[in-house]
Formats: structure tokens, C-alpha cells, sequence
């Protein structure tokens, strides 16, 4: 039974409204920020009303970056960001659905010895591998490539042990009927366990991507190039230490376009991106 209670209405709505403030407000301000020229930003205090100065900003930052410290053009940054966001989910589902599949579905010699090797290194971040890892790109020499942004990031044991944890709630009578319709092990993954893992691959996806496009002390390591630079760097490379040396209107307008593909990711992702997550009934 639900009680209707007006005052415990109004004190909830009254929260959720708050924190939607709290959330939106520095958007807000760095949204004007970026359409404001530096000496009106730099004015105390500043006019929290939109400027004039949008379209000079925008075209500025995406075509020749424009700032003292930066000169790399953000619309190369985004591309960059770009690759890696989608590279790396795309690698870590395709290599993870394949392992897991291999483990569930088929018996072989130091199959779960092999699972708990690869879980194991959940406890090995880049960070902690980050020298070795950086000498062996090095030594391919695929520093300032794309390859070296993302193939280091491409494996994932998450990935890996939600799939697996997935294929096992799979009724082995699946398995058995397609075997008994002469369906072979390629044609059951196809099949059967590709669509029923639409919403798994869709949420971590969502989550790659965001972890792919916010990477930073990786791609600060591999880019030495400007050409080669993704947002975050480029962001900060901006930022200079006094904030008079800044150009923040600039910033601003970088920080707004950086933060414009995971938001639509997840917008247009999130009915999917909750399904991966809550989805019980197979």
C-alpha cells in the first residue's frame, strides 16, 4: 500500500531538484564561460548570462586550438579521443566474449587455471605495468600511433568474468538442442549466445567508452606529438599555472566539446546500458 502523502512529495521533488542544480549549475557556467571573450570572464564577478563570443570560440579551438600554451587543433583531439573511446570497448567485448566462450563451453586442459590467470590481473592496472609496457610499444615503435593509444588497453579480465558469469546462467539445454540440430560450436555462439548478450555488450560499452575517452596518463606517455594528443591532455596542456596566462574562454569551449560524446553516449545508450546491468531473465 502506498501512502499519499503532499509534504513527503514536495520534500522529495524538492531534493531531486536540488541536486539536479547542484549537478547543472558548473555546467551552466562553463557553458557561458565559453561563450564569453577573457576580459568578460575575467570581470568580478562574472556575467552569468550567455556572450556573443560562442561561434569565434568554437571555431577557434576546433581549428587551431588558439591558446598560448596549446596550439594543437581540438578537433584532431576529439578524432583521437575518438579512436580510443571505440577501439578499446570494441576490443575488450570481442576478446572477452571469445575467452569466456572458450572457458563455459569447452573442456580442455588448465581451462580454469588459465580463467584465474587472466582474472589475476585485475590486480595489475596499467598503472602498476606501466613501464614494461611502455618499453615494449616503445620498441615496436608505436609511439604516436594509434595502435599504441589502444592496444595496450584492449584486454580486460572484468570483461572477461561478467561474460563468463553470463554464459553459466545459460540453460545447457540451449547447448544441447543446437548440438541435436547439427549446429556446430561457431554457429552456436552466433546464434544463440550473440543476441542473448546484446545488453551485457551494450552496458560495458557504455562503460569502455567513458573509460576510453577519460584515459590520460597512458596516452601522456604515448603522444609526444600534438597531432596525437586526446582531450584530456590537450585540456590540460591549456592550463597553464597562473590564471591570468590562461585562456579560459577557450577552455571552456574545449572542456564543453569534451564532454558532449560520453554524455550522448550514455543518453542515447541507457535504456540498454540499464538492461546490461539489471537484467535477470535470460
Amino acid at each position: 500500500m502506498v501512502e499519499n502523502r503532499p509534504w513527503l512529495n514536495f520534500l522529495s521533488h524538492a531534493v531531486l531538484i536540488l541536486g539536479v542544480l547542484v549537478v547543472v549549475f558548473p555546467l551552466y557556467v562553463t557553458f557561458v564561460a565559453s561563450t564569453q571573450s577573457l576580459k568578460e570572464i575575467m570581470q568580478v564577478p562574472m556575467s552569468l548570462l550567455p556572450g556573443d563570443q560562442l561561434i569565434e570560440n568554437y571555431s577557434q579551438v576546433l581549428t587551431s586550438g588558439g591558446t598560448r600554451n596549446s596550439k594543437a587543433a581540438v578537433s584532431q583531439m576529439l578524432i583521437n579521443s575518438l579512436v580510443m573511446a571505440l577501439v578499446i570497448p570494441f576490443g575488450k567485448i570481442v576478446i572477452s566474449i571469445v575467452a569466456s566462450f572458450a572457458i563455459v563451453y569447452f573442456r580442455f586442459p588448465g581451462r580454469m587455471f588459465f580463467f584465474w590467470m587472466i582474472f589475476v590481473t585485475l590486480m595489475l592496472p596499467v598503472e602498476v605495468r606501466i613501464i614494461p609496457t611502455f618499453k615494449v610499444i616503445s620498441d615496436l615503435g608505436m609511439l604516436n600511433t594509434y595502435a599504441g593509444l589502444t592496444i595496450p588497453l584492449i584486454a580486460s579480465a572484468t570483461a572477461t568474468f561478467l561474460f563468463r558469469q553470463f554464459f553459466m546462467t545459460i540453460p545447457d539445454e540451449l547447448a544441447e538442442a543446437a548440438r541435436v540440430d547439427g549446429a556446430g560450436p561457431m554457429r552456436f555462439f552466433w546464434d544463440v549466445l550473440m543476441p542473448l548478450s546484446k545488453t551485457t555488450m551494450a552496458a560495458l560499452f557504455v562503460i569502455q567508452f567513458i573509460y576510453g575517452w577519460n584515459q590520460y596518463l597512458w596516452p601522456l606517455l604515448i603522444a609526444s606529438n600534438e597531432s596525437m594528443y586526446t582531450t584530456v591532455i590537450g585540456i590540460k596542456r591549456m592550463i597553464d599555472g597562473s590564471d591570468a596566462a590562461n585562456e579560459w574562454n577557450l577552455i571552456m569551449a574545449t572542456a564543453i566539446l569534451a564532454m558532449l560524446p560520453p554524455a550522448l553516449v550514455v543518453v542515447l545508450m541507457q535504456k540498454w546500458f540499464v538492461k546490461g546491468l539489471v537484467e535477470t531473465e535470460k
